[in-house]
């Protein structure tokens, strides 16, 4: 599967044709770099996993340092990095957030699951920011709110899959709470208990997701229409959790692309200059 046909899997639009050629090529890069560092994460044994994290870290100090990387998927960056000046710890944030990912398998509280997507979601707002020059630290705050909603609610349409792996992210006070046990993870369908549980994780993701949304208004240009993008995608993906009355184990939660659509024209109206560019798209 192609970097291009899993970017389009994403819930919200990695890459939108609405951007140029360039400013696409260096985000699927990015993308691309996220992705496998994930894989190798999530698919690897975990010694094998831990080998090869090692071995991206050595590969982006070498990037960095002015050597030649070895691995294809980092030396994809060094375009990015060079043009943009993307500092390295983002991308060595998103290597410990998969280092992290063979040690915890639970997280015990949402304060906890928020200080893992500080690593694993967060980096990923900060250098797309970066790409578009817009890396300011207001923006970067806002961007972080974004980020970490983005992960929430993916977690919540990914309980079985992550179950599966090992990996339980709803956090484990909240799964008491409603009287969840392991085994409802795992059931052909969404226990009411369980879905009261990832409910609760929704309506924070889309608090999160309301308190970073000024970032839209505040960016211009292509970093506006990327961002807002991504904020829509959010917002669709809260939408059809809900639509789905959060059974997350009975089904793929997916986000409609008009509801998607609608978003990104309403985060868009400001400007109105690209609402229908976004529908020719969609």
């Amino acid at each position: 599967m192609t970097v291009e046909t899993r970017a389009r899997e994403e819930n919200f639009p990695v890459a939108s044709r609405l951007l140029p050629r360039v400013h696409r090529s260096r985000l699927l890069a990015v993308y691309a770099f996220a992705r496998w560092v994930d894989d190798v994460g999530d698919e690897r044994p975990r010694d094998e996993a831990l080998r090869l994290l090692d071995t991206v870290e050595d590969d982006l100090r070498r990037l960095y340092e002015g050597d030649a990387p070895r691995l294809p998927v980092v030396r994809g960056l060094a375009p990015v990095v060079t043009a943009c000046s993307i500092p390295v710890a983002p991308f060595l944030a998103l290597v410990q957030a998969n280092r992290l990912d063979q040690a915890v398998s639970r997280y015990r509280t949402f304060d906890d699951l928020l200080a893992y997507c500080e690593l694993s979601a967060n980096p990923v707002g900060r250098i797309v920011l970066h790409v578009f020059g817009a890396a300011t630290e207001e923006h970067l705050r806002l961007s972080d709110r974004i980020c970490t909603a983005l992960q929430i609610v993916e977690h919540c349409q990914d309980v079985a899959e992550d179950h599966a792996r090992g990996r339980v992210y709803l956090p484990a006070e909240d799964l008491r709470r409603f009287g969840c046990s392991e085994s409802d993870l795992r059931a052909a369908s969404t226990p009411r208990r369980l879905r009261l549980a990832v409910a609760l994780q929704v309506d924070r993701a889309e608090r999160l997701l309301r308190a970073g949304e000024p970032l839209t208004a505040s960016l211009t240009g292509l970093a506006r229409v990327a961002v807002s993008g991504y904020v829509a995608g959010g917002q669709a993906t809260v939408a059809a959790l809900r639509r789905a009355g959060h059974d997350v184990l009975g089904r793929s939660v997916r986000p409609r692309r008009t509801v998607l659509a609608a978003a990104w024209l309403r985060l868009l109206a400001r400007g109105g200059r690209h609402d229908h560019d976004v529908k020719e798209v969609l």
